[in-house]
């Protein structure tokens, strides 16, 4: 008997097509993404239930949330959602992504009109953004943005970027096993604006809320 199956490429459950949503997303995946070994499953893994919806969404797949534990705690307090899809996986490996990428991680294939799009959700997973008044000085306020790799070559890649497109040279410092990419006040200024600029409601609430708060103590300074 003659199966009826047509024999063709591997169907994708994502839509491999570059614009802000896709990019936002691969900027996730960066961060907090981990391609299985089997050449076929991606899974993303974070503690903010909301990261994990937004990429959902920005993919538009459907599979479900789950929780799990990590290391050697049994507490499932992490959110992950899991999909198997030859033809991304393979988008992914093209451009710079591998399995056990923390280590392997460099230079990425990210169109420039959506470069900051990509940034945006490298920094919602792998970026911190914090801010102090310096009690050294009078009324000195003082806030900075940071990226964090494990990967002195993709952190490297990442400050010549913006270096080039923005002018800015931030600061590379290793703390243990990771490397962070800082910016201060002034540099985070240029660097928020690109990045938060035509953003369409695609961030994490609570580091964009952070931000507002500390440009809100920027503007009563004037």
């Amino acid at each position: 008997m003659i199966s009826n199956l047509k024999m063709g490429k591997p169907r994708s459950k994502v839509n491999i097509q570059w614009s802000p949503r896709f990019a936002y997303a691969i900027g996730l995946l960066t961060a907090d993404g981990n391609l299985s070994s089997d050449g076929r499953h991606i899974n993303f893994t974070s503690k903010d239930k909301q990261l994990v919806q937004l990429f959902r969404n920005c993919l538009r797949i459907k599979n479900r949330i789950g929780k799990k534990a990590r290391g050697y705690s049994r507490e499932k307090k992490y959110f992950v959602v899991q999909f198997g899809d030859v033809k991304f996986y393979k988008f992914l490996i093209n451009i710079g992504l591998s399995p056990n990428k923390s280590k392997t991680l460099g230079i990425l294939k990210i169109p420039n009109r959506y470069f900051f799009d990509f940034l945006r959700g490298y920094f919602d997973g792998d970026g911190t953004f914090y801010f102090y008044w310096d009690k050294r000085w009078q009324s000195s306020f003082m806030f900075y943005t940071e990226f964090i790799s494990a990967s002195r070559e993709n952190i490297n890649w990442l400050r010549d970027t913006l270096l080039k497109k923005l002018k800015i040279k931030g600061h590379v410092t290793q703390y243990r096993k990771t490397y962070r990419l800082k910016y201060a006040k002034k540099e985070s200024l240029v660097l928020l604006q690109r990045m938060y600029h035509q953003n369409n409601g695609i961030y994490l609430k609570r580091k964009y809320f952070k931000i507002q708060r500390a440009l809100s103590i920027i503007r009563m300074e004037f």
